[in-house]
């Protein structure tokens, strides 16, 4: 039966009507009594859900009903990367609180009425099933994925500030037991196809042109129920899995909670109180101002991750060097190759050339062994990887990035020698943290063709690319640059050649005055407890440590130099390095390292006063540097700051970091 929901939310003109043409939808029934649904949103690359498509469905199922004779109903998609993507944010962004509601409803009443409709559902899963596409294929009897690179299956809701609601948030745990959707749900991890079948949320896993053939072999289990020992331990899951959030994200991020709250007892409820418990979850938490945020942060960084550069032409790179195998070299080199270009290290010392390429091996064995990629990967990522130590030509080489020691001096003979190499028409891109671009351009021809790529450690897993241009700096250059970093899977910001650029020009102050606030006796422990409560994922002099002090002291002497009198090095950092203590690399550095596993501190009320004085007077550091930079033009808005920031530091989103920026 029909859900008396759906009636009340057709548009006036659809009402009723069940002969209208399909927009978004095709169906047609075979002659062996399957019903095959195939999802093709109208005038968009992705399927999304919306009231609009969502009624639509609801017309598909009517006349699947009404056929009569359906044993199977199969659902597809005919996008070539996409099964579903989700619910539409953009309409969510702007609902009204009584909108939201309806589609909420809307949504629920729709999946449980495909769940219950007396035939076999079949979702033949093909590109990425995120959200209410995995909330609808979790509605279904079988689900079957492609084997296809594109294919990812998650609920991702909890990182943009909302929880599974369309049924996701009771289903999974069923499916999966509470343990692993708990995982799932709140981490907002996605799943690799045969991770998805290990995980038991696909039934199987097949080339794409064999899912129809898959569908009609493979048959549903039983249906999914409660969990006796999951029942008994939600309440201890749901304390183990709140502590874990608290102690990551200190509260900042209701979502999360709120996702364990629901995801511990809606399995164990009634059908009708589980949906009213994920209705009442997600609605006070979809107005909220970090949802908000969290949202626009979204849009900026698919934009950032994917819009072509409005001017010039870019140019598809399918060949890399990259000069220098040290721990950036060797790193932007294993990731150049793991995304499909053909990479030349290039390191004139073989000692060099040989840890560089052990370190990719390690990183190729570690995703092996996690199962992120398979051996076969592992080996076309090294036949795709040349290591070289001669000085052999780069006349086809399209783009060469540096990534030598940061010395001034080094990285001009360096691109002298390149430019004498290589075609008039390559690339030359330097990995920088804080020096001239426009300086190191100045030695070669064709200066337009010079460009900054700052890739922050460890490369594969920091989204962030600076892209650094000059005043001579071409748009075709710059065109391609950001390609290449969005073929990456980076996301791109552009900035102005500027001391320190976006991030460490930001972060030198706040980390110096940590340390300056060490010096006068304020305990790391307590400095950094301050900050990761501020919602930084780690403390300042904990960070001074995973960076290497000589590096942090190298970008502040560069900064000291370009700012007189703004940027002052406390003398503890040179002390340290003089002691050879440099960080986490060394063994020591601000703490000892490892380090060793310690109890949950107990502050006293002094204790966390002066905490807050330590976040007031820190957190003020960042905004005003914040506010300087912007103010100088170095980055084209204050959203690209913000962007910067919490991709390349972690910055809580929640948090404004500057007045002018949007949310």
């Amino acid at each position: 039966m029909k859900h008396p929901l759906l009636d009340s939310l057709a548009a006036p003109a659809e009402a009723g009507r069940t002969d209208a043409p399909l927009k978004h939808f095709h169906l047609e029934v075979d002659a062996e009594g399957r019903a095959w649904i195939c999802f093709d949103m109208a005038g968009a690359a992705a399927n999304v859900w919306n009231e609009a498509t969502l009624r639509e469905f609801n017309r598909c199922l009517d006349q699947v009903v009404h056929h009569g004779g359906v044993k199977t109903l199969v659902i597809r998609s005919a996008k070539e990367r996409v099964f579903i993507a989700g619910a539409d944010l953009k309409m969510l962004r702007r609902a009204t609180a009584s909108r939201l509601e309806s589609l909420i409803d809307l949504g629920q009443a729709t999946f449980n009425r495909l769940a219950a409709l007396p035939m076999t559902k079949v979702a033949l899963i093909h590109g990425a099933c995120l959200g209410g596409g995995l909330e609808l294929a979790l509605a279904c009897d079988v689900r079957i994925a492609s084997d296809s690179e594109h294919t990812r299956l998650g609920l991702p809701e909890t990182q943009i500030g909302l929880i599974p609601a369309w049924g996701g948030s009771t289903r999974l745990p069923k499916l999966l037991g509470l343990s692993k959707a708990l995982e799932l749900i709140v981490t907002g991890k996605l799943l690799k196809p045969d991770e998805a079948r290990r995980a038991g949320l696909v039934n199987a896993v097949a080339p794409r042109e064999h899912l129809e053939k898959k569908a009609g072999e493979t048959h549903a289990g039983p249906h999914p129920r409660p969990r006796l020992l999951d029942r008994l331990l939600a309440p201890w899951m749901a304390g183990r899995a709140r502590a874990a959030i608290m102690t990551k994200t200190r509260g900042l991020y209701p979502a999360p909670l709120r996702a364990v709250e629901v995801a511990t007892r809606a399995p164990f409820a009634t059908a009708s109180r589980a949906m009213e418990m994920e209705r009442h979850a997600i609605l006070d938490l979809a107005l909220t101002p970090e949802t908000e945020r969290l949202i626009d942060f979204f849009f900026r960084k698919e934009e950032a991750g994917k819009k072509p550069w409005p001017q010039g032409v870019a140019i598809p790179v399918h060949d890399v060097t990259v000069i220098g195998a040290g721990v950036m070299g060797s790193g932007i080199a294993h990731w150049t190759a793991s995304r499909g270009c053909r990479v030349l290290m290039q390191d004139i010392s073989t000692e060099s050339l040989a840890k560089g390429l052990g370190r990719i091996h390690e990183l190729l064995r570690e995703g092996v062994k996690r199962r992120s990629i398979s051996s076969r990967e592992m080996r076309e990522v090294l036949d795709r990887l040349v290591p070289e130590h001669q000085r052999v030509p780069l006349l086809h080489q399209q783009i060469i990035i540096e990534a030598a020691t940061e010395d001034m001096a080094l990285k001009k003979r360096i691109f002298a020698d390149l430019a004498a190499r290589s075609s008039p028409d390559s690339i030359l891109a330097t990995n920088t943290s804080a020096l001239s671009v426009a300086e190191l351009a100045a030695v070669v021809p064709h200066p337009e063709r010079v460009i900054g790529l700052h890739f922050f450690n460890p490369v594969h897993r920091m989204p962030l690319v600076e892209v650094i241009i000059t005043k001579h700096t071409s748009d075709d250059v710059l065109a391609t640059t950001v390609s290449l970093v969005q073929r990456l899977g980076k996301v791109p910001v552009v900035v102005k050649d500027s001391p320190g650029f976006i991030v460490n020009r930001i972060l030198v102050p706040y980390l110096m005055e940590a340390v300056h606030l060490h010096e006068s006796g304020v305990p790391a422990e307590l400095i950094d407890e301050a900050m990761v409560s501020f919602g930084l994922p780690m403390g300042p002099l904990r960070l001074l440590d995973e960076i290497g002090l000589d590096v942090a002291a190298h970008v502040g002497r560069t900064l000291e130099e370009a700012f007189p009198g703004r940027f002052v090095r406390p003398g503890m950092i040179e002390e340290l390095i003089d002691a050879g203590r440099l960080g986490r690399k060394t063994g020591a550095g601000f703490y000892q390292h490892p380090l060793p596993v310690r109890r949950k501190a107990s502050w006293t009320e002094a204790d966390m006063h002066l905490m807050e004085r330590v976040r007031e007077r820190l957190g003020g550091l960042l905004a005003d540097e914040a506010r300087r930079v912007h103010e100088e033009g170095v980055a084209r808005s204050a959203e690209d700051i913000e962007m910067a920031m919490t991709l390349g530091t972690g910055y809580p989103v929640t948090r404004r970091l500057l007045a002018g920026a949007a949310g």
